[in-house]
């Protein structure tokens, strides 16, 4: 149905662009290298026929493709983003094609003796006799969310070049700025006018999501004193051993890498200090929205408790919220999410209905009136270096987003 070669040219083409976004950059795109792949596609969907092709002075590009059907169903979008993650360098990305894996250790980089087993990342077992994409071990792949992207292209192209599958109007839009957490913020519901989307932003063949966590950052400010070591007695407020205490009172197992599924976390993701001032910089993460209050109510009661104790305003907490979780307004849609559930199952593909933990564009579109489930692109072990993709996820992917078109058609005829 798809072409394996086609696509991976396509997803290489995209992933050795560069378009690592920038959280300290509060303009739209964070970084002028988005524009480049921004471009590159734009001219690609006006070449592939795709119709009122727009790409904006924010860098959202947003086209449309005409249903080609004698009746009127809802119209329907997909969307995905086109920056990667500064959490590890995007930057000369020189992709490597694995085929027939064999499941045995795939080497990265022997120079620098860099090496993706399946003893440690055991996902990589389900995909033997595959082809995989992977990276030199010294960059990020880029398949969060280029994997998505390259999927709606070539599921628009597919659809184009075969009018004989029936589908209602399609719009698709490609965001900036998703992993600084600012893709959905200047997205145009009004204008990209469909009644429901889905985000292909998942990770491993089969995820299907219509959960994702409540989410807040927290910046932790502790003031100290700087006075001569030789004369600090009774003087000195060393900020560093303040945050210390304030590290250890945050529930130790309450983190990142000893939960799973519903459960939350605080995430210490960044300290910075000397003896006058320390800066503490956490994510906190649940899906119970009264138990994601309580977390951040936490964080200023240790902070109270702290002033209170040293009988100063040494400690001040920020909260800010990020996002919310999509369940409350994707429930009472539920067939948007059937929908994809049947697609899946009609491909023979296990769908693996479970919480996000992390955030997606769907969970703000959501909020802004555009229901948006998530649906996976086929990547794993995103942000880093020994991120890999299977090409055959991206086949399946591209055939769910034909299929899903196909089902609404037939649906609501």
């Amino acid at each position: 149905m798809i072409d394996k070669q086609h696509i991976i040219d396509r997803f290489i083409k995209y992933v050795t662009i560069d378009t690592e976004s920038d959280p300290n950059n509060p303009e739209f795109p964070s970084t002028e290298n988005q524009w480049n792949l921004a471009k590159v596609l734009e001219k690609e969907l006006n070449q592939i026929g795709m119709q009122e092709v727009e790409l904006d002075k924010n860098c959202y590009i947003m086209a449309t493709l005409p249903s080609n059907l004698n009746y009127k169903v809802p119209t329907i979008g997909f969307v995905a983003h086109i920056d990667t993650s500064p959490d590890f360098t995007g930057a000369n990305v020189k992709p490597q094609i694995i085929e027939n894996y064999n499941g045995k250790d795939i080497t990265l980089n022997k120079e620098k003796n860099i090496i993706l087993s399946p003893d440690y990342f055991e996902d990589l077992l389900q995909y033997k006799g595959q082809t995989i994409i992977t990276t030199d071990g010294t960059t990020l792949l880029g398949a969060d969310d280029k994997g998505g992207v390259t999927e709606i292209v070539t599921a628009m192209e597919y659809l184009i070049n075969h009018p004989e599958i029936k589908h209602g109007k399609i719009r698709i839009c490609f965001t900036p700025d998703e992993e600084v957490g600012k893709g959905a913020h200047l997205f145009d519901v009004e204008k990209f006018a469909a009644k429901w989307a889905y985000t292909m932003d998942g990770s491993q063949i089969g995820e299907l999501e219509y959960e994702n966590f409540n989410a807040a950052s927290a910046k932790v400010t502790i003031t100290g004193k700087i006075v001569h070591p030789g004369y600090a007695k009774g003087k000195m407020i060393n900020s560093i051993l303040i945050a210390n205490e304030y590290i250890a009172a945050v529930p130790e197992n309450e983190v990142p890498e000893k939960t799973s599924g519903y459960e939350g976390f605080f995430h210490l993701h960044d300290l910075n200090g000397n003896v006058e001032k320390t800066v503490l910089e956490y994510i906190v993460r649940d899906h119970d929205f009264s138990l994601f209050e309580k977390r951040k109510e936490l964080l200023q009661k240790i902070a109270s408790d702290f002033n209170k104790r040293l009988h100063q305003d040494l400690v001040k907490v920020e909260i800010k919220n990020q996002y919310f979780n999509m369940k409350e307004k994707i429930t009472p849609v539920m067939h948007i999410v059937d929908i994809v559930e049947e697609v899946m199952k009609d491909i023979d593909i296990t769908p693996l209905i479970k919480p996000i933990r992390g955030g997606t564009d769907g969970s703000q579109l959501s909020y802004k009136g555009l229901p948006c489930p998530n649906i996976f692109a086929g990547g794993h072990n995103f942000h880093g270096r020994f991120e890999y993709i299977p090409a055959e996820s991206m086949i399946k992917a591209t055939e769910v987003i034909i299929g899903i078109a196909q089902k609404v058609s037939e649906k609501f005829k």
